[in-house]
């Protein structure tokens, strides 16, 4: 895992969060064969010296039996000690392995909390690793990803942010604004150096090259919501058609109810599936065709709603009957048109138009479907399945839309010729919202790179 090598702004800092010790079970609840429970914080040692009667070293997993104040066991359980900073929250933590149940791990944590230590706030863990400079606040949200993703994919994309992929090309763009930065207000204030400023055309170039690099970044907004949230997958086509038995055969099990009566479905039921690699969130939806009931008619307003906001839509057709043309939503990104019942034969009117071949009844045509979606979305275009896959989530979107905006008023402001302290003021606000994503900028890199660069003062 990629760390840092500097804790962030001391504005983030919260003393109380580093001279409490804290404790929680670490695993889901429920029933297991075993449990783990964390202890974080300057007291973690103690604590488990007084109620195991151990000294644990180091890295060296150690059995402990924990006890109660009267000194009866409530657990064999195995300890092991990670010593500052050599450890996930940089402080001095124990994790504690004990058996699986419910009471036996609440009465474990009762006694740790007994003995001086805390309830652990939800995300705690993970605040303290930031907070002591383990992790990049994009490393941190990647936490929770690992935790919730729901595809290959997803997965891939939260390893990589956890490995800080994200944050280090975040890293590398300020670096370069903090070096115009530096030059620009070294100029400023120290005049008497003797410092001569970059050209306003290559300051221009320099704030050009970086927002380029901040819009690629930027493209992956839409690949992280598809990842993070799954891709909208709605089934549309008249009654009858087979809606809900794709639905079925795609799941692998009979979810909706299939029925010959028209308006059996009659509002939206969604359901998600793993294809190669990533989640579908299939929307099967009340048959499109004219009605007076307006029971149906809801549901064919929730219809035409779903389909609107897809990200991919399935029409499906009966392929014994002519082609007819529904009130399709408004064009979605990607739209297939699959022809179901074709085992039972296809009318000729449908040759020469281009659709999949299908029948829920036997399953031919599945493959070539699902290979059609998930070609649709690994275009290239959309998602982008390589090593170094990227998914920037909305926090990060609007940060670098905020930064994109200062770095244009920096750039407008050199090519206009404004005064240096103008300039200055706009780089700082780009710095700011960048330094957001991470939480690592701070004024003292400034002045590093300032004296560094120019060695002022000699």
């Amino acid at each position: 895992m990629a760390t840092t090598s500097h804790p962030p702004h001391a504005s983030f800092v919260n003393a109380h969060q580093h001279t409490t010790t804290i404790a929680a079970i670490a695993t889901a609840p429920g029933i297991g064969a075993l449990a783990t429970i964390r202890i974080s914080g300057p007291e973690s040692l103690p604590i488990l010296e007084r109620i195991a009667g151990k000294t644990l070293h180091p890295r060296r997993a150690t059995l402990a039996a924990i006890r109660d104040r009267d000194g009866n066991i409530i657990d064999r359980t195995v300890a092991t000690y990670y010593q500052a900073p050599a450890s996930f929250t940089g402080e001095n933590t124990v994790e504690i392995t004990c058996h699986g149940g419910h009471l036996v791990t609440r009465r474990i944590l009762d006694r740790i909390l007994e003995a001086g230590a805390e309830p652990a706030a939800p995300g705690e863990y993970t605040q303290r690793a930031f907070l002591n400079g383990k992790l990049d606040l994009t490393q941190a949200e990647a936490v929770m990803d690992i935790i919730s993703a729901g595809s290959d994919l997803a997965l891939r994309a939260a390893q990589n942010q956890l490995e800080g992929a994200i944050g280090q090309r975040i890293q590398k763009q300020a670096s370069a604004l903090i070096g115009i930065t530096a030059h620009l207000e070294a100029y400023i204030d120290f005049p008497e150096e003797d410092i001569s400023p970059d050209t306003a055309g290559q300051l221009a170039d320099g704030i050009a090259r970086i927002r380029e690099n901040l819009d690629t970044l930027l493209q992956t907004a839409e690949q992280g919501r598809l990842l993070r949230e799954g891709i909208r997958t709605a089934i549309i086509g008249e009654p009858n058609v087979g809606k809900s038995s794709l639905l079925n055969s795609l799941l692998g099990y009979e979810r909706a109810i299939v029925s010959d009566i028209a308006g059996t479905t009659r509002d939206t039921i969604e359901e998600t599936v793993h294809i190669g690699g990533l989640s579908l969130r299939l929307i099967d939806t009340a048959g499109i065709h004219h009605t007076e009931d307006t029971i149906e008619q809801a549901g064919i307003a929730r219809t035409l709603r779903a389909g609107a906001e897809a990200d991919l839509v399935l029409e499906i057709a009966d392929a014994t009957q002519p082609p007819r043309r529904i009130p399709l939503p408004e064009t979605p990104r990607i739209h297939l048109l699959i022809l179901n019942k074709t085992d039972l034969g296809t009318h000729p009117d449908w040759e020469g138009i281009e659709a999949i071949p299908y029948s829920c009844l036997t399953g031919t045509g599945k493959h070539d479907l699902e290979q059609r979606m998930v070609s649709a979305f690994l275009s290239g275009e959309t998602l982008t399945p390589g090593h170094e896959l990227a998914a920037i989530n909305a926090r990060h979107q609007h940060a670098l839309k905020q930064t994109v905006a200062s770095l244009e008023a920096a750039r407008a402001s050199i090519l206009a010729g404004d005064s240096p302290e103008y300039t200055a003021l706009d780089l700082r606000e780009a710095l700011d919202h960048l330094g957001a994503i991470t939480g690592r900028i701070d004024t003292e890199d400034i002045l590093t790179a300032i004296f560094s660069q120019f060695c002022l003062g000699k």
